[in-house]
């Protein structure tokens, strides 16, 4: 799962990264309304932190693009000021949930979990599929009702697949969505991930259900 930070207070945005990686979360950053601009533009996330009050502009323009865009990803808005207004505005906006400075970091967590989870999981903590199934809260897989051992990658691979079953997914986006900013996720590596999970579910005991699209990219189906 990817989250993008948006709050210049170093401090504070490096300890929600620590935290964040903590719970296996792959956390982007950005300290201003420009770069904020430009990676909503760009990519895609589970989740954005917003801080209302940012350099260069306000966060709520941020959500005013995301939403005009189109744009998916859950929005939960953390910000020092605590007035009716604001949270009633980014709500109204678009926002799925408001937190006021300061909290506890594992409510943060709580919440962003909470986000993911109706957004892109129906509001369930386990996935189903055939004959496999995701528990996202204790990020385990069973096929058959046996547990499968993975790696990091390979899970949120499955995962990735899982959420964005049935539809073609480039390997740009997978590289991105398993490395974010560092992008060390060439085609070849790529291919290495995908084809271990392959051979994995496969000895499991799971049908083929990872599908390659010749010039495209890969699509998850039965």
């Amino acid at each position: 799962m990817k989250i993008l930070i948006i709050e210049d207070e170093k401090e504070l945005s490096d300890s929600i990264v620590t935290y964040l990686k903590s719970e296996n979360y792959l956390c982007e950053t950005a300290p201003d309304f420009n770069k904020a601009l430009e990676k909503t533009e760009l990519y895609d996330y589970d989740c954005i932190l917003l801080d209302i009050t940012i350099p260069g502009g306000n966060g709520l323009e941020i959500l005013r693009e995301l939403k005009s865009n189109n744009k998916m990803d859950g929005v939960l808005i953390i910000s020092a000021k605590n007035s009716l207004d604001d949270k009633v505005t980014g709500l109204t906006l678009g926002a799925d949930d408001y937190l006021s400075k300061p909290f506890h970091l594992s409510e943060l967590s709580a919440r962003i979990a909470a986000i993911i989870r109706r957004k892109n999981f129906d509001g369930n903590d386990v996935l189903k599929f055939e004959n496999m199934s995701i528990d996202t809260k204790a990020k385990t897989v069973l096929v058959n009702d046996k547990p499968l051992e993975l790696t990091r990658k390979e899970y949120e691979l499955l995962l990735y697949f899982m959420t964005n079953k049935k539809r073609v997914i480039s390997k740009n986006a997978i590289a991105e969505h398993l490395w974010g900013d560092d992008m060390q996720g060439n085609n070849d590596f790529i291919y290495t991930h995908i084809k271990n999970l392959r051979k994995k579910l496969i000895e499991a005991g799971s049908a083929d259900y990872i599908k390659s699209v010749y010039g495209m990219g890969y699509k998850f189906s039965s």
